[in-house]
């Protein structure tokens, strides 16, 4: 079983790279996780935000790999402690299916993004910058990996 994050947003800053590749290499044995940037849509001046969700949209479901199951990070999704985060992963791992995790662009995901998603995931009431969101999610992974391999790095 394999991980693949799709993020909206390209060029993170050098500090959430070399954090995410921390994780990323940490977990290379448990659940090698794969980063997928997708172009966000064009925001500003005289353009439809909507329309740049859409089209964020668009791009995330062609970067999804087939048979996938999908967990779409969305604040109304469901909150996991650790400990449940390890449960879920666990069940994803029973069902012999690759993963998905999906980071939306500012405006969050569209509707076609959130239909095909299995699950949805929220870290929580607080707000976080999208780009600490890829850092947060690989090291939560990498710690519900840790748990079920019973390695010290979780110590509740």
């Amino acid at each position: 079983m394999k991980a693949r994050l799709i993020a909206v947003g390209e060029r993170a800053p050098r500090w959430v790279a070399e954090g995410f590749s921390e994780y990323q290499k940490r977990l290379s044995h448990w659940l090698p996780l794969e980063l997928t940037e997708v172009e966000p849509g064009l925001r500003g001046k005289g353009r439809d935000a909507a329309r740049a969700m859409q089209d964020e949209g668009a791009r995330v479901l062609a970067a999804l790999p087939r048979q996938a199951t999908v967990v779409a990070l969305d604040g109304r999704g469901k909150m996991w402690s650790s400990e449940q985060l390890a449960q879920r992963l666990e069940h994803w791992r029973g069902q012999g299916r690759d993963l998905a995790f999906l980071i939306g662009g500012p405006e969050g995901h569209a509707g076609e993004v959130l239909a095909r998603a299995d699950e949805q995931w929220s870290l929580g009431p607080l707000t976080l910058p999208h780009m600490l969101v890829r850092l947060v999610l690989a090291e939560q992974i990498y710690r519900a990996a840790a748990l079920l391999a019973n390695h010290p790095y979780h110590r509740a």
